[in-house]
């Protein structure tokens, strides 16, 4: 993007008040989401069964029971994530909260993103992002692949620590979330990452984390399920955001339908830079963010981005009373 299409997009959302909205990605899922807030809440209700029925599957029970074992499955949990987050933003906009000028999801969440952009209808966004979800876990056979979170390390040597270990192509592993400064997932296979974090402790790491997932999403293992979500898109209708999206593989802002089409295609195999989203929509005038989706893992990632901006959830009544009434946080010139 030049640097006269992003001063048109600063414009565009200093128009809007200036609020950052935030839609959260896999590992945001709880047994109970949404249980506080729901009740009479029809929005809710109607959204969630408009999801079950557009999957065949009952997403509130599945929210509200479980299993957990049934909840954490990739396949269950983007279609979960994604319609928590989508019933919680029409109740947001029914209670009249204002309109964001800018949108961010992480990984799963960019999709969340688009249904709130009006760029993807919300029953094609459940089903893709179920296939989506089918396919991940499907690209690589349980056990190649593995996840781990670093904390304490700068990117740079995340990286180089990462590429020195990546000796050939049975044996790679990358960053690929970029989370905030300080926190930092790598992914690959199975032998690369165990053999990264020990080289990572020992360059420094505060801690290495292995994580509970079978796959390692946002890598060039992905590469079939980009092809099956690349197939995906092809028989849906996307129309151009109404409200630019900022996307997780350039940081960049985007409304143009064909372009966010081809960026959620190269997302699966590529790293997550939800530091430099954020940062960009900072860029873009926002000075206070709303998170939409359960959990409060992005409100926590905001904090050490940028503490001074706040961040506020919606998940409970009494904290959707209060982000309802924030004033418009308008940045200093």
């Amino acid at each position: 993007m030049s640097q006269i299409e992003l001063k048109q997009q600063v414009a565009s959302a200093a128009q809007h008040g200036h609020a950052g909205f935030l839609f959260p990605g896999q590992g945001s899922q709880y047994l109970g989401m949404l249980s506080d807030i729901a009740s009479g809440e029809a929005v809710i209700s109607d959204t969630f069964a408009e999801a079950s029925e557009s999957v065949s599957l009952d997403l509130w029970s599945l929210a509200q029971k479980g299993p957990a074992e049934a909840q954490a499955l990739t396949e269950n949990t983007q279609p979960l994530i994604l319609t928590a987050s989508v019933a919680l933003y029409r109740l947001w906009l029914q209670r009249g909260g204002r309109v964001p000028s800018v949108l961010a999801g992480h990984s799963l969440g960019e999709f969340s993103a688009l249904v709130a952009s009006e760029c993807l209808a919300f029953g094609d966004a459940v089903q893709i992002v179920r296939l989506r979800g089918q396919a991940m876990q499907a690209a690589v056979p349980v056990g190649t692949g593995a996840m781990a979170a670093v904390l304490g390390l700068a990117d740079d040597t995340i990286n180089t620590i990462c590429a020195d270990v990546s000796v050939n192509t049975d044996t790679q592993v990358l960053a690929v979330n970029f989370n905030s400064p300080g926190q930092v997932v790598i992914a690959g296979h199975a032998g690369a990452v165990k053999n990264a974090s020990l080289a990572l402790k020992s360059a420094g790491a505060k801690r290495v984390l292995s994580l509970p997932v079978s796959a390692p999403f946002h890598t060039p293992l992905m590469q079939p399920a980009a092809v099956a979500l690349s197939d995906a898109l092809e028989n849906v209708e996307l129309a151009d955001a109404q409200v630019p999206v900022i996307s997780n593989v350039n940081a960049r802002p985007h409304t143009d339908s064909k372009t966010i089409a081809q960026l959620l295609v190269q997302q699966v195999v590529a790293p997550v830079q939800w530091t430099s989203c954020v940062q960009t929509m900072i860029e873009m005038g926002c000075a206070d963010f709303v998170e939409c989706g359960p959990g409060k893992v992005l409100s926590g990632l905001m904090r050490r981005i940028d503490r001074s901006k706040p961040c506020y959830g919606i998940e409970s009544p009494a904290a959707l009373l209060e982000a309802l009434n924030q004033p418009a946080e308008v940045p200093l010139a």
